[in-house]
């Protein structure tokens, strides 16, 4: 084999081997590519996500403002209790004791 033949023999088995390779990526990206139902199906998934994302942000909403609604109702209690002992001292104070059941 003379020198002529080695670097066609060499320019050959290169050229395939990079045939062979542009041959396999072409492959493996058409094999792996998503196909348009999964690309449909995560658009329904965002979708459904997007809207889980609104239910947890009003359901947070509307929990604050139930907290927010028992905490003033508790105040409101404690006020009311305190009163109500006021006007039992009062009444106690003004007509004696209440009478003992017995």
């Amino acid at each position: 084999m003379d020198r002529n033949q080695f670097i066609i023999a060499t320019a050959v088995v290169l050229f395939a081997a990079f045939v062979l390779g542009w041959f396999a990526s072409w492959l493996i990206h058409r094999l792996t590519r998503p196909t348009r139902s999964d690309l449909s199906g995560m658009e329904r998934l965002t979708r459904q996500l997007h809207a889980a994302e609104q239910a947890k942000g009003e359901a947070l909403a509307l929990l604050s403002a139930a907290e927010a609604a028992r905490d003033a109702a508790q105040a409101e209690l404690r006020e009311t209790r305190i009163e109500v002992e006021e006007l039992r001292d009062y009444i106690e104070q003004k007509f004696g004791p209440p009478p003992e059941e017995g």
